[in-house]
């Protein structure tokens, strides 16, 4: 079955980094539009970022992570990337990965924490 570990969040300063990872398994993971999500307490979840299928040459932002965060993908390694740089505190949510615009299959997410 369709499952996804994400892993790479904890606590960091702002202005700090972070690199979160997402292993895929149970889809030929190539083929598909792949993309980062995250929620933040007492808000919807919300799309961050997404990557086309092979190359991933195309890419998608939100509006509030554009120029700081790249997505990025390894198909030999069935992973997601999200490198987050110039972290927030409004960055501060649980970062999950799924298939683009696939409402199932959620992982347990990983935590990112932006806080002095």
């Amino acid at each position: 079955q369709v499952q996804f570990v994400e892993s790479g969040g904890g606590l960091v300063q702002p202005g700090g980094s972070l690199r979160l990872s997402c292993a895929a398994s149970g889809f030929i993971f190539r083929i598909d539009y792949m993309a980062w999500y995250r929620q933040a307490p007492g808000k919807q979840r919300e799309l961050v970022a997404r990557i086309g299928p092979n190359s991933g040459e195309t890419t998608d932002y939100a509006e509030s992570v554009l120029g700081r965060f790249t997505i990025s993908r390894d198909n030999a390694k069935n992973t997601l990337y999200l490198q987050m740089n110039s972290l927030k505190s409004e960055d501060t949510a649980v970062y999950y990965c799924n298939l683009y615009l696939n409402d199932k299959n959620w992982g347990q997410g990983t935590q990112v924490t932006v806080s002095s």
